[in-house]
């Protein structure tokens, strides 16, 4: 496995590009972050990798059903600045990394939409959909993170702890949010990488009010009984990714990648009549797709 470690697993996208389809459909931070972005394992030089898919996400954060959309990751590294969407996120890594077994510094910007409950077709559920769409958010903000290469099984495998920061500058939700994340990824040959992540998301007052409160003329609506959530944690998630190439080895050419997360709502959120009476605190989702490597 003489290969450099940079180009040795450009997939660890998988966990990104499943945690990223919900975010096609409602918020950034639905499924977590299986880890925020590691777009520095990845070739040495200039590279591209381009994955689409389908995916299985909840009609709204807090629904007990599910719907299929398309889905879609987009990584890249191009003068040692590294760059990966996760969903309607966009993640860029200002730090460049190193090669081999090394320590991997990372800060840069997060910019992103947040679609959750903003077209009532996609909510699957009638008392929720009374309570009104919401405004698209424009989430912006930042991330830093460490991590280490060469950590369990070989000089391949990776482990890295990051935690990210956005804010609402659409006057949408109005608010923050924060999370945290754990990821480990580690490539079991020249052809397949697999990994576990977890993550959890703290949310602002206003956050909690535009998705899970219900005042009064909302309950009327909705037959829902008013509520009023707090800022606090509102979720966690696990997830579970891997990558096959089908051409040859992981460094380029054509894979397979897929994974499958949970999340599960805490506190205020889980208790929210739009989670408790209308839908269901444990979040599953799954995605699969095609990539390619430039």
């Amino acid at each position: 496995m003489r290969t450099s470690i940079r180009r040795l697993a450009p997939y660890v996208g998988a966990a990104l590009f499943l945690s990223a389809s919900p975010a096609f459909a409602q918020n950034s931070d639905t499924i977590g972050q299986p880890s925020l972005p590691q777009p520095e394992i990845v070739t040495g030089g200039d590279s591209v990798s381009i994955a689409v898919g389908v995916a299985t996400i909840p009609g709204y954060e807090g629904s007990d059903k599910n719907r299929v959309i398309p889905a879609g990751l987009i990584r890249g590294s191009v003068s040692g600045i590294n760059f990966i969407s996760r969903g309607a996120q966009l993640f860029v890594d200002v730090v460049p990394g190193g090669n081999g077994p090394t320590w991997d510094f990372q800060l840069g910007p997060v910019v992103g939409l947040n679609f959750d409950r903003t077209n009532r077709k996609n909510i699957n559920d009638r008392r929720v959909e009374a309570l009104g769409e919401r405004k698209t958010a424009i989430e912006v903000g930042g991330y830093t993170g460490i991590g280490k290469t060469g950590v369990i099984t070989s000089d391949y495998d990776k482990l890295t702890v990051s935690v990210s920061y956005v804010q609402d500058i659409n006057k949408a939700h109005k608010s923050y949010i924060i999370t945290p994340g754990v990821d480990y990824g580690t490539p079991l040959s020249r052809k397949m990488y697999v990994g576990l992540s977890g993550s959890a998301s703290y949310v602002g007052g206003e956050y909690a009010d535009t998705y899970f409160s219900i005042d009064t003329p909302g309950s009327l609506a909705s037959t829902l009984p008013a509520y009023n959530a707090g800022k606090g944690w509102k979720n966690y998630q696990v997830s579970g990714y891997a990558t096959y190439s089908l051409t040859g080895d992981l460094t380029h050419g054509l894979s397979v990648l897929g994974g499958v997360s949970y999340s599960r709502l805490l506190g205020d959120f889980a208790r929210s009549p739009v989670v408790s009476i209308a839908g269901d605190r444990n979040q599953w989702l799954g995605a699969v797709g095609l990539a390619y490597t430039f």
